[in-house]
């Protein structure tokens, strides 16, 4: 017996613009979409956006969430989500860089201000 996989839950206000976002820049595929529900997928990952009510604050702090997503060949997957992420506002995407902790990310924001996390052993 063994646990397999963690698909989180993200909130988002418009359901829409949040799919594309995962969809058109992070690369996932649309498993399953319904009415303020939607389901996607890339590699052996997967997201699970729901939709809150468009007065709930997701930018305030004590609403912001995050997830991490360990990744083979960061420096790759950067590479090839590149053109899209530098088509995002300022602020959205921390490039990559090593962590003190010996990790090495680069980070995304999406729609709604959940931060995404991408990362990989330095070592």
């Amino acid at each position: 017996m063994r646990l397999t996989q963690i698909t989180p839950f993200v909130p988002c206000t418009r359901l829409g613009p949040q799919v594309a976002f995962y969809r058109d820049v992070l690369g996932f595929s649309v498993g399953f979409e319904a009415e303020g529900y939607a389901f996607l997928r890339r590699d052996d990952i997967a997201v699970r956006l729901v939709q809150v009510f468009e007065d709930v604050d997701l930018t305030a702090a004590s609403r912001q969430g995050a997830f991490y997503i360990d990744v083979n060949d960061l420096n790759a997957v950067y590479s090839e989500m590149a053109p899209r992420l530098n088509s995002l506002p300022d602020g959205r995407v921390r490039p990559p860089f090593t962590q003190p902790y010996g990790q090495r990310e680069f980070h995304v924001f999406d729609e709604d201000c959940t931060l995404v996390y991408f990362g990989e052993s330095a070592g």
